[in-house]
């Protein structure tokens, strides 16, 4: 027999059930970021650096005073600290101070509707210390391959703390030919006669697509010989707060 109290019981189970389908729907997915592309991981770039430093703690107040690059990056965009692996161009042909101007060299040509343009800003980024003769990484977490890796460094005598990056600053130390590319992908490089603070520039021509990716690593030469360090970890997952959805 159909009781009132049976009626009742089903009816709070209904509920329930309807509460627990609209918490799914409307809870945002926490969003890391997918191994579809890649980032140079040692020295890191920048926004490859803010995301494995903040991503557990992105909001965290202290940011603004210990990070104050890293922070303004992550108020200017959220996204572009989680899509640390996505600052790439589509189709450029090989034209790529056409598609990446002066002044947005970090950015990649404010690639993504301007996703990335608080990289461009200069300032006191956190930088990891380097001999003239190092190894750089890419992590490229789906193998995509590369036609070619250019590191290019700046010249000695310019200031990343106050100068937008242009291609007239930066000198060509390093030019790999076709490679395979995976979490570890080591570029030789050496840049003999500088000191002090430089930007590392990475320009990396996929292999699978028409696919060019842009990225600044801010180091310090050390003037001398550094021993190496070890691997840099993969990514780490956040483990708190939800991003905002892309």
């Amino acid at each position: 027999m159909d009781t009132s109290e049976g009626r009742r019981r089903r009816s709070r189970i209904l509920r329930l059930f309807v509460a627990v389908a609209s918490a799914l729907v409307l809870t945002p997915v926490l969003a890391t970021p997918a191994l579809a592309h890649g980032a140079v991981s040692d020295p890191p770039a920048r926004a490859y650096s803010c995301y494995t430093r903040w991503a557990s703690d992105w909001q965290a107040p202290r940011m603004a005073t210990e990070d104050p690059m890293c922070n303004q990056a992550w108020r200017a965009d959220p996204n572009a600290m989680w899509n640390w692996n996505g600052l790439l161009r589509d189709g450029v042909g090989g034209n790529y101070q056409t598609a990446v101007p002066d002044g947005q060299l970090c950015s990649g040509g404010r690639t993504s509707s301007g996703r990335y343009a608080a990289l461009d800003e200069p300032g006191a980024w956190k930088t990891v210390d380097l001999p003239s003769r190092f190894t750089l990484n890419l992590l490229d977490g789906s193998s995509h391959g590369a036609d070619f890796i250019r590191v290019y460094v700046t010249r000695q005598g310019f200031d990343a703390t106050t100068q937008r990056l242009r291609w007239s600053d930066l000198e060509l130390v390093t030019t790999t030919g076709r490679m395979p590319t995976g979490t570890t992908t080591p570029v030789q490089v050496n840049a003999p006669g500088r000191t002090g603070r430089h930007i590392v520039y990475t320009l990396w021509q996929a292999s699978h697509l028409d696919q060019s990716y842009y990225f600044c690593s801010d180091v310090n030469f050390t003037g001398g010989q550094t021993p190496p360090r070890p691997r840099p970890p993969l990514p780490p997952r956040p483990r708190r707060r939800h991003p905002p959805r892309p």
